[in-house]
C-alpha cells in the first residue's frame, strides 16, 4: 500500500545544503531520500522520547517513585565507578 505523498519546502543554510548534496552524492542517493530517512530517524526518536516520560508519568502517578535518599545513593556510587 502506498502512502500518499505530499511536497513541503523550507529554508536551509546554504552550507548545510551543500553537505546534504555531497552526502547525496557520496552514498548514490537523493536529497529527498536522505531528507526522509532524517525525518524517520527523527520521529522515531521524539516518539520513543515522549513514551518513556509518559511511562515514567504513569509510574510517578501509581506511586513508584525512589526516595530522595535512594537517589543520593544511586548517584554517589555512580561517581566512586570512574
Amino acid at each position: 500500500m502506498r502512502m500518499e505523498k505530499q511536497t513541503i519546502s523550507f529554508r536551509l543554510p546554504s552550507d548545510r545544503l551543500a553537505a546534504l548534496d555531497a552526502l547525496a552524492d557520496t552514498l548514490d542517493r537523493d536529497r529527498t531520500y536522505l531528507l526522509s530517512e532524517a525525518i524517520d530517524a527523527y520521529l522515531e526518536t521524539q516518539q520513543w522520547h515522549l513514551q518513556q516520560i509518559q511511562t515514567g508519568l504513569e509510574e510517578a502517578d501509581s506511586g513508584h517513585l525512589l526516595s530522595h535518599a535512594k537517589v543520593k545513593a544511586m548517584t554517589a556510587k555512580w561517581r566512586r565507578r570512574k
